[in-house]
């Protein structure tokens, strides 16, 4: 099983989700691109916060210098990011795939997030609640779904907001894979935690 992370916005829990599915499935992790903080990157979050031995961390097709747009941050290192050079790594495990923002973000001059996704992921929305985060969501939901990408569920990140969950939820008809909270920190016992709630609903998706 292959599941593409991808968020509503930026900054709403995408690492954080994709280090719960990791440690839940025991899969491969890999970011295709990252964009700043190269000693501190999301691969090494991953890496530090999940338990099993069995997770391998490929590493990124492209990183950059720059916290920016990966296609700024590309152009401020004097490179164009090329589709062609960013080449799933093979496992036979499952894969969980982190993109980079949200679906719109744009990676070049024509190509976006959304055109990494491939025909047999399943993608995993991430949204936050804030002001306009139904909006986000429902147009995430709805670019997906045009281009028939496999929506597998969603996952709320913060506290619970009933109201913003249930106009989501009854006008997709998409599955809540699980929230998770607004912790005080996560460290690898709160991503086990995670883990084992999410791991149930995870394993319905194959």
């Amino acid at each position: 099983m292959k599941l593409f992370i991808t968020g509503i916005s930026t900054d709403v829990g995408k690492t954080i989700a994709s280090a719960i599915i990791t440690e839940a499935l025991e899969a491969d992790y890999w970011k295709p691109i990252q964009a700043g903080d190269l000693d501190n990157s999301d691969s090494h979050f991953i890496k530090s916060k999940i338990t099993n031995p069995k997770s391998i961390i490929f590493p990124n097709s492209y990183q950059f210098n720059t916290p920016a747009s990966p296609h700024l941050a590309a152009e401020l290192d004097g490179i164009t990011i090329d589709l062609k050079n960013i080449i799933e790594p093979k496992t036979t495990n499952h894969l969980v795939i982190e993109g980079a923002g949200g679906v719109f973000v744009p990676l070049n001059n024509t190509d976006l997030v959304i055109d990494l996704i491939q025909p047999d992921y399943k993608v995993i929305i991430v949204s936050r609640h804030y002001l306009g985060s139904i909006n986000h969501t429902l147009l995430t939901i709805e670019a997906l779904k045009n281009r028939k990408i496999n929506i597998a569920g969603i996952i709320f990140n913060g506290d619970e907001n009933t109201a913003t969950e249930t106009i989501i939820l009854n006008k997709t008809g998409l599955k809540c894979i699980g929230r998770i909270e607004n912790e005080p920190y996560f460290d690898q016992n709160v991503i086990s935690e995670y883990a084992d709630l999410f791991r149930e609903n995870l394993l319905e998706l194959q």
